[in-house]
């Protein structure tokens, strides 16, 4: 079977490339000429583990291919996938723009029947809004059928995400559709991944109640943690006893400074936009929200509060991503800590082992340094803000001999406290109070 992927990011990218080592002839298409030249060669625009070999294996076997030429793409295929990008307006919503345009450009170019997928994270009706574009603009009267299949993949670990689902959705009302979808979906079924099959405006609000769902459960838990700093309590042992509950789950019970990303931040806004505009109050989705943006401001409160005035005072940053094995750094707590300590006249250094490069972007002043032991040379205090694998063991006594200070504030909670005492450090974590060293 041939498809192609309109539209070459993060969701395009794995989408085409995985669905190529399922054995389909994939079409990736993008309008960005300079980038399809670079992806023709197999290099892959941002980092994601394991996507750039997947990308090469499939390219030399044939099964891959890239083009700006849409109408090349949507007359080869049978299933044409848009995965373009739906960015936040001012107000929270998506912005659908992109998708729009791909709907129109595919009508023009649709010649025989063709199952129209989409796969980016949209509001709720969006599905009747592509059928109705692309039936305003087809050139003459042709049989399609519009699903909807979102995406559930996280970014560090999408290609496991996408071979080893924990389930599909499919959001169609089409029996023609439902059996090209499987056929699909087909090698999934060998390691029994449930399918989903739904009508498209469910498909549609799975994505964002799940985001929004996972949201949620990092916001408790902040809010336990900060109740656990203030009445004495370990969240971590809360976190714990609470994940031992089946019906809670262990995932996304993790304190720190707030999620961040190109998902979660952007997906509950949506969410409760959605909301907003169908007169239905998502008063848990709000709070959430409002959370999330309180919880980055009391990591900076905390070093604020411990360090005094900070005028000329060096601080090491490490980790700027949203999260480790990705160099996302949209929305990343990071940037917002960073924004704050820059405004109350700290000075800046940082170390990511891959995202530093997009930050350079937002903050070209700051000092980047080449691992973490440069970044923490002479400087007051550290702070770990992502918990990449490289900062979980790092070399604590090199580190404090080369600092001006002793303050080390874990905000991911990545070190062992009764450790951290022995060292000599000045150690404050998230939601574990009373175990610092005065």
């Amino acid at each position: 079977m041939n498809i192609s992927v309109i539209g070459s990011g993060y969701v395009g990218l794995i989408t085409g490339a995985c669905f190529a080592e399922f054995g389909l002839n994939v079409t990736c298409v993008d309008n960005d000429e300079k980038k399809i030249k670079s992806l023709k060669k197999g290099h892959v625009p941002f980092y994601e583990p394991g996507l750039e070999e997947l990308m090469q294996r499939n390219i030399a076997a044939g099964r891959m291919q890239f083009t700006s030429d849409i109408a090349r793409a949507v007359e080869s295929s049978l299933v044409i996938f848009i995965a373009v990008g739906t960015p936040p307006r001012g107000d929270g919503s998506a912005d659908m723009k992109y998708v729009e345009e791909v709907a129109k450009e595919i009508a023009s170019h649709i010649s025989s029947y063709k199952v129209i997928v989409t796969k980016s994270t949209v509001p709720v009706g969006t599905g009747e809004k592509v059928r109705k574009i692309i039936s305003k603009h087809l050139k003459e009267s042709i049989d399609f059928d519009v699903v909807s299949n979102p995406e559930f993949l996280r970014e560090g670990a999408g290609i496991e995400d996408f071979m080893r689902p924990n389930r599909v959705v499919i959001g169609t009302s089409s029996d023609q559709a439902t059996a090209i979808m499987k056929d699909l979906y087909s090698p999934l079924y060998l390691i029994e991944a449930p399918i989903i099959i739904t009508d498209v405006k469910t498909a549609e609000l799975i994505k964002y109640a799940s985001n929004a769902f996972l949201a949620t459960k990092i916001s408790f838990i902040n809010e336990m943690s900060n109740l656990c700093e203030t009445v004495g309590g370990d969240v971590q042992m809360v976190a714990k006893a609470m994940g031992l509950d089946r019906r809670i789950g262990p995932k996304f019970l993790h304190a720190g400074p707030g999620y961040g990303g190109s998902c979660f931040p952007k997906d509950t806004r949506a969410l409760l936009q959605i909301g907003k505009e169908h007169k239905t109050r998502l008063g848990i989705i709000d709070a959430v929200i409002k959370a999330n943006e309180h919880q980055k401001e009391i990591a900076v409160q905390k070093i604020i509060r411990t360090m005094g005035k900070l005028k000329g005072k060096t601080i090491a940053i490490l980790g700027l991503s949203f999260k480790p094995n990705t160099n996302d750094i949209r929305e990343a707590p990071s940037l917002f800590i960073i924004k704050r300590l820059l405004k109350e006249g700290a000075k800046i250094k940082a170390y990511d082992p891959v995202a530093m490069n997009d930050a350079k972007a937002e903050f070209p002043r700051i000092t980047y340094c080449k691992d973490p032991y440069a970044a923490v040379r002479e400087a007051h205090a550290v702070a770990i803000v992502t918990e990449w694998n490289q900062l979980r063991n790092l070399d604590l006594d090199k580190m404090k001999k080369s600092m001006k200070g002793k303050l080390f504030f874990d905000l991911r909670n990545i070190y062992n406290p009764a450790r951290m005492a022995k060292t000599g450090f000045h150690y404050y974590s998230t939601g574990r109070p009373g175990l610092e060293k005065k």
